[in-house]
């Protein structure tokens, strides 16, 4: 395994310009929390999209009163908080019902990640962003793009073990996600996570070394960022 890079490395001052932005992103069960905390460990400051939604998402959180108005509190649990297996066996039947949902989600996610990114702290931050392409609404403050890849099988076992899903659950979300093919064409920097640990590793060892060193562009964020960007 190759030696870790050094920890400290310097951010800029607080205050000052927000640090170059790397975009994480992958499909499902490919393995980006465990690198995204691994980088972490490492100095990178991380912004993850999936931590703000399920704040927003969580009892009393900042999107449920729209969410109750738009879909009724059949798909609000008792405690305030998004029924997730309801929401999920909705949008996946209407698509409508899931462009609506993305309507209210998306803005809100999207300016409170850009208020994260302006207030870090470190040689880079990492914006975890599982649907990166799909969406397209990131693209325009990153950098660079680093896409964790591995078996789709793999995907899928994963993701039964960890969410209790059924398969056929997993591949129609799996289906809705752009296939592996169309990321790796489209990513700056690859990690690959189909094998063992130690390899993961040395791959954000040496991406982070990367990171550290290359001259990235500066994060752009919008000082009122409209809804839809």
């Amino acid at each position: 395994m190759s030696a870790e890079p050094s920890h400290d490395v310097e951010s800029g001052p607080r205050g000052g310009p927000p640090p170059p932005a790397v975009g994480l992103t992958g499909g499902i069960g490919s393995g980006k929390s465990t690198v995204a905390a691994y980088l972490k460990s490492l100095g990178a400051a991380v912004v993850d999209s999936d931590e703000i939604s399920h704040r927003l998402t969580g009892p009393g959180g900042g999107a449920m009163g729209a969410i109750r108005a738009a879909f009724g509190s059949g798909y609000v649990t008792t405690d305030g908080a998004l029924d997730r297996d309801s929401m999920r066996s909705l949008v996946f039947a209407d698509p409508k019902a899931r462009a609506r949902l993305e309507s209210i989600l998306h803005p809100i996610i999207r300016r409170a990640a850009d208020a994260e990114l302006a207030r870090a702290q470190g040689p880079y931050a990492l914006v975890v962003i599982p649907l990166l392409y799909e969406t397209r609404s990131y693209l325009d403050r990153l950098g660079r793009v680093l896409v964790v890849d591995c078996p789709e099988s793999l995907q899928v076992r994963r993701t039964v073990a960890r969410a209790g899903l059924l398969e056929d659950e997993v591949r129609a979300i799996m289906a809705a996600q752009w296939p592996r093919w169309r990321r790796l064409q489209m990513a700056d920097d690859v990690v690959w996570n189909g094998g063992e640990e130690e390899g993961l590793r040395a791959q954000c060892d040496r991406v982070h070394r990367s990171y550290c060193e290359r001259a990235l562009p500066s994060s752009t964020i919008p000082a009122n960022p409209r809804p839809g960007r």
